[in-house]
């Protein structure tokens, strides 16, 4: 699926995206709950870049849990920003939000964030190199050191675990009031529109943006999470 025909399909679930979801709260929770360690380390005043920010609501997580961070909200979807924006305005914490229409690579490249999240986000680049590039992009706008969190669905297509695996996975969506007709949809998306790789390929693919190290903190189902931190040496987001 191309960026266009991807960013169509979410200007159109932008209204109804978080009550869509909100059954399937249980996963983003317990990512979020180890979260909290993996950026515990990082100062009282950091910035933070979400990029595919969505309607928000990692954004008004770290906000509530870190009352001192600022956060960078890149979506390029602007239905989907203007749901962020409007939810951040209602939590209060608006001031300390700055909303990037666009992609990553769109926004300047300065080494200014102390952190960043990407999640479910890089598995629809189905190209490894581009992937990699995308990843870079993220590096590029983050101090060196600076910790990623990621995380995207990956599994060994093809393998026993992902067949046994993808059934399973599939019911947690229909929780979320995905009609069957949807579902259907999801699974030929699966395969041919989602890059649903063996995990440790997602991390070569992490670590050849610009990053080291990269090691997963969770899974839940299909989804996997990773962090890593940005390399010294890293190179800068290109476009």
């Amino acid at each position: 699926m191309e960026q266009d025909e991807l960013k169509a399909v979410f200007d159109q679930q932008a209204a109804g995206y978080d009550a869509q979801w909100a059954k399937t709260a249980p996963i983003r929770d317990g990512m979020y709950f180890l979260l909290d360690s993996v950026f515990a380390d990082l100062p009282a005043d950091a910035r933070v870049l979400c990029v595919g920010a969505g309607t928000g609501t990692e954004l008004l997580y770290l906000a509530a849990r870190f009352p001192g961070w600022r956060l960078t909200a890149v979506e390029p979807s602007a239905p989907m920003l203007d749901v962020c924006r409007r939810r951040a305005a209602e939590a209060g914490i608006a001031e300390r939000c700055s909303f990037h229409e666009g992609y990553v690579d769109t926004l300047p490249v300065a080494a200014t964030h102390d952190a960043a999240t990407c999640f479910l986000v890089s598995q629809f680049i189905l190209d490894n190199q581009a992937r990699s590039a995308f990843f870079r992009a993220i590096a590029g706008r983050l101090k060196p050191g600076a910790v990623l969190a990621s995380s995207d669905l990956a599994a060994g297509a093809g393998a026993p675990d992902y067949e046994r695996l993808l059934p399973l996975w599939l019911k947690v969506m229909a929780s979320a009031e995905v009609s069957p007709e949807g579902l259907a949809r999801m699974k030929a998306a699966y395969a041919k529109d989602v890059a649903i790789l063996p995990p440790l390929n997602v991390v070569a693919i992490i670590e050849a943006g610009g990053f080291e190290a990269a090691a997963q903190f969770y899974q839940s189902g299909l989804i996997h999470a990773w962090f890593a931190r940005r390399a010294a040496n890293g190179a800068p987001g290109t476009d």
